[in-house]
């Protein structure tokens, strides 16, 4: 019985260690096609999470503009009507002014406002008009 158990662990003893070049070519290969996979995800994620900065923020802004409607019966194409208490300051990527087009009165009435990114979030868009249409570019 301890000659047979000897012979076994002789036999795994002066079998070859370590990893061929063609083992780790194959590796290298697998790990560079995942990578090649999931870093483009992994950019597109992150850039739809610094989009949702933006979509707050141009959400805010048609309440407000619905809020000014309300009172004026037109929709305002000037931010500091419709800024109020909104502090767009404390923002992280969508830090400048919006852009505000307003045309028409009573019920024709339209809006249309737009917030681009700044910093990582550069080239981002993100549009929403007076039915909450929502449009985003660079994502």
């Amino acid at each position: 019985m301890y000659k047979k158990t000897f012979d076994t662990l002789k036999k795994y003893s002066s079998s070859p260690k370590g990893f061929t070049l063609v083992e780790l070519l194959i590796v290298t290969i697998i790990v560079g096609i995942l990578a090649a996979i999931a870093i483009p995800m992994y950019r597109h994620n992150i850039k739809s999470a610094i989009a949702a900065e933006g979509y707050a923020l141009v959400g805010s802004i048609r309440t407000s503009q619905r809020l000014y409607f309300a009172e004026h019966s037109v929709y305002t194409a000037t931010w500091s009507d419709i800024s109020g208490n909104m502090d767009i300051s404390g923002n992280k990527y969508f830090t400048t002014t919006p852009a505000l087009t307003a045309g028409g009165s009573g019920s024709g009435a339209t809006f249309t406002a737009t917030v681009t990114g700044s910093a990582a979030a550069s080239g981002i868009s993100i549009s929403i008009n007076q039915q909450g249409n929502i449009t985003t570019s660079g994502i």
